[in-house]
């Protein structure tokens, strides 16, 4: 262009900038004026010329081109711009040009000329192949009939490329040492990639010793007792006394075919015929053949007349299993305590006791007194487990018979069984009475038993002549009206509707109280898993500790003088100061059962956890992981395994 022939510094002088100042500029056109048309500085600082039509000196051309005009040419293209001798068509050697094809298909341009175009009469059938095909990850085999010719075609669907970024589908398994081997294949879990270090999946701590609820957050660790890592106390008492009582013997009774170690549970020495017609008494037994123990009801000088009625006892109560009733196992006759015994086997429940035992017991002997009356709710609790076992019962067509308050035993709190059923149906066979007629006085006697109960009334003193009398005085404030409507129910010979009545009746009755009594037995079953829960870590710390002591304080093992003192065991060694062996600031024992528990159970779960072992002398020290721990112990006890002979713990 013509501003070409002139340098920078002849349009800087030609065109002036506004804000310059202290130099002639009269004969320079201001450059606004010819950008913009205008400019902002012309009343004020500016000193250039503004008046377009004025002739300035300098590169006419360049400042021509530069103004707006209104004159000023359209836009037309160069290739059909007149002024110019250029052709407007293309050249002849355009039209050989080579067609564009794809660069994988170029590559075999010689072999396959026929790709530019589509034939039809050469496309492939789909045949599906008759071979089992692996579908997985990784697999270039996959696809539909025969693979592509020539690679020319990439299926944009394949995981080739994507397959080695895809961790191995291999199951974790979180109890392994080693996180980083999966199934014993030695395959990461997690694949490594670039600086990101990826963590292991941790095992969940269900190993550790966690209570099933919360302590009580209030108290200090000092504070708590030893308890509250186990059951309570009173339950724990209970429970030894239940396997103490199980253990007792009592010198000088005989030993019979199939029980031995027999010991008498009867709480007195006065013989008493009202229940069978015989004298009876009850003995505790363990069996030869399985080591169980039994209890064993013995009537004296009953001599079997029939033995068609055992056999049909037997057959008929055997099969009898039922949550309030004492299960029969045999019964069987014996002439070892010197006369002619029928002897009835059921299952030993331990410091059980009786109805009469439990609510109208006496300490001087008196039965006559008044006891106190036993509460509604505990009241409800009876009368819901013996509707359930009479249920039970005449749905089989048999009759308890035996429903009297010495007869019916307490197992647990309100948990109540019926005892010495069958006895009175080998006693009392070849009376040939109806099952109808024995179910109905099973109401009866059962309406007999909560009304004592309810009254503080002993069985002696109960009368038909006062049993109305007894019945009135439920009135008031004192029991409900649907217990009392059940004893009215109960007592009377026929039910409102005119028939005899009936267990499933009564039944109908009480529903609501039936509901409660489920919900409660529910929350029982809650409490004892609760306390359940607490005991389940004992078993797997004990064979820690035991396989612990088993290492440590060991002499030569095989060739290796001092086995216990070198290698990993002097670790464990010291392990065992840090958890038994701790002392305070002033040397004196910590005892501290929650400490122990904790590293135990940290051990056998082989956390990642820390802890320092200092040797006793201060002159070493260990900074170490519970899993490493874990490790020298497995690898320790494992060696002690291959040089015995018998069973490991």
């Amino acid at each position: 262009m013509a501003a070409s022939r002139y340098n920078s510094n002849d349009l800087r002088r030609q065109v002036g900038s506004p804000r310059s100042k202290g130099r002639d500029t009269k004969d320079t056109l201001c450059r606004n004026i010819v950008i913009y048309g205008h400019c902002r500085y012309m009343d004020t600082t500016c000193n250039f010329n503004h008046d377009q039509n004025k002739p300035v000196s300098g590169p006419s051309d360049y400042l021509s081109k530069k103004s707006f005009n209104a004159d000023s040419p359209s836009f037309t293209p160069s290739g059909q711009h007149q002024g110019h001798g250029k052709k407007t068509t293309l050249s002849s050697q355009a039209a050989n040009a080579a067609p564009f094809t794809p660069r994988g298909v170029a590559a075999n341009a010689q072999q396959n000329a026929d790709l530019s175009l589509f034939n039809p009469a050469g496309a492939r059938e789909f045949t599906p192949s008759n071979n089992t095909q692996n579908y997985e990850l990784g697999n270039s085999n996959i696809g539909n009939g025969p693979t592509q010719d020539n690679g020319a075609y990439s299926d944009p669907f394949s995981m080739n490329s994507m397959a080695p970024a895809i961790p191995n589908n291999a199951p974790f398994n979180p109890y392994a040492s080693d996180h980083a081997a999966v199934s014993g294949t030695g395959t990461g879990f997690y694949p490594s990639g670039g600086s990101y270090a990826s963590v292991p999946m941790q095992q969940p701590n269900y190993h550790l010793y966690q209570p099933y609820d919360a302590y009580r957050g209030e108290l200090q660790p000092w504070q708590r007792s030893t308890y509250d890592y186990f059951i309570p106390a009173a339950m724990r008492e209970e429970i030894q006394k239940k396997m103490f009582a199980t253990q007792q013997t009592m010198p000088g009774l005989p030993k019979l075919d199939n029980y031995h170690s027999l010991f008498s549970l009867d709480t007195s020495h006065r013989k008493n015929t009202a229940s069978f017609g015989y004298h009876s008494w009850v003995y505790k037994a363990q069996k030869v053949s399985t080591g169980l123990h039994y209890v064993l009801r013995r009537l004296e000088g009953y001599r079997l007349s029939n033995d068609q009625s055992v056999m049909s006892v037997m057959r008929d109560w055997k099969n009898v299993r039922h949550e309030n009733i004492v299960s029969f196992h045999e019964t069987f006759t014996s002439q070892n305590f010197g006369d002619s015994s029928l002897i009835f086997v059921y299952d030993w429940h331990p410091l059980a006791k009786t109805l009469s035992e439990q609510h109208f017991a006496s300490p001087l002997g008196n039965n006559r007194q008044r006891y106190p009356a036993v509460p509604e709710g505990l009241l409800w609790s009876y009368i819901c487990q013996i509707a359930s076992a009479l249920h039970y019962l005449h749905a089989k067509n048999l009759a308890a018979r035996c429903l009297d308050l010495s007869k019916i035993l307490v197992t647990e709190k309100s948990r109540i069984r019926l005892g010495s059923c069958a006895i009175l149906d080998v006693v009392h066979y070849d009376h040939n009475r109806p099952v109808q007629e024995l179910q109905g006085e099973d109401l009866v006697k059962f309406g007999k038993v909560i009304l004592c109960l309810a009254t503080g009334t002993p069985a002696n003193m109960l009368q038909p002549s006062n049993m109305k009398a007894a019945l009135d005085s439920l009135g008031g404030s004192k029991y409900s009206r649907s217990l009392r409507d059940g004893l009215q129910f109960l007592l009377a010979p026929m039910a409102p509707n005119g028939q005899p009545p009936t267990i499933a009746h009564f039944l109908t009755m009480i529903a609501p109280q039936l509901v409660q009594q489920a919900n409660n037995t529910l929350r029982e079953n809650d409490e004892q898993q609760y306390w359940l829960a607490r005991e389940i870590e004992n078993g797997r710390i004990a064979r820690s500790v035991m396989k612990l002591s088993a290492i440590l304080e060991r002499g030569d093992l095989g060739s290796q003088a001092n086995w216990s003192e070198t290698g990993d065991r002097y670790q464990l060694k010291l392990f065992r100061d840090y958890v038994f062996h701790r002392v305070d600031a002033n040397g004196k024992p910590e005892l501290g059962l929650g400490h122990m528990l904790s590293c135990m159970s940290k051990l056998d779960a082989g956390v990642e956890e820390q802890i320092m072992l200092t040797s006793r002398d201060q002159e070493t020290i260990f900074v170490i992981t519970y899993r490493e721990l874990r490790g020298m112990f497995e690898r320790a006890f494992n060696e002690l395994v291959k040089f015995s002979k018998s069973p490991s713990i």
